[in-house]
């Protein structure tokens, strides 16, 4: 009984947010991303809000989702860490959206792939992962990657 009001519920608030979402002029653009629905591109947008000059280039839009690594270099060593200052809400947004983008990117689905052939478990092997995007979803630290000197980690998405 109480389970049928919560559902009933639930279904109201997504027609409505969905209702509201593709009234707002960028909806277009944003559920064309492989990945994002109307209930996910909306909390998406919540977050980055929809301010064309609030970011100065993609870099930092990335710096503020929390999916851009953090390079140090001292002497002979290249360290790569996860950002742990981040917008939290977002970041589990973009994991999400990394997550729901293997089935509707076959792009995303094909890198994904190759990863796991390769031996790697799924985070690591989520779309992107080469930032913090594809980590636990309890954002434990993880260890920081030591490379040599002059080796990058390779694209970064």
């Amino acid at each position: 009984m109480v389970i049928d009001g919560l559902t009933h519920q639930i279904m109201g608030l997504e027609a409505e947010l969905s209702e509201r979402f593709e009234g707002h002029p960028d909806a277009e653009i944003i559920t064309s991303l492989p990945g994002l629905s109307s209930v996910l591109g909306a909390r998406v947008l919540a977050e980055f809000g929809d301010d064309p000059t609030r970011y100065v280039d993609a870099r930092a839009r990335r710096r503020y989702a929390g999916t851009a690594p953090i390079t140090r270099a001292s002497g002979t060593r290249l360290v790569v860490l996860a950002r742990v200052a981040r917008n939290r809400r977002l970041f589990d947004a973009c994991y999400w959206w990394a997550f729901s983008s293997l089935n509707a990117s076959p792009g995303a689905r094909r890198y994904y792939d190759a990863h796991r052939r390769k031996g790697k478990t799924h985070h690591p092997g989520a779309p992107c992962s080469r930032q913090p995007l594809g980590r636990d979803p309890a954002w434990l630290p993880r260890p920081p990657r030591v490379l040599p000197r002059g080796r990058r980690l390779g694209r970064v998405c």
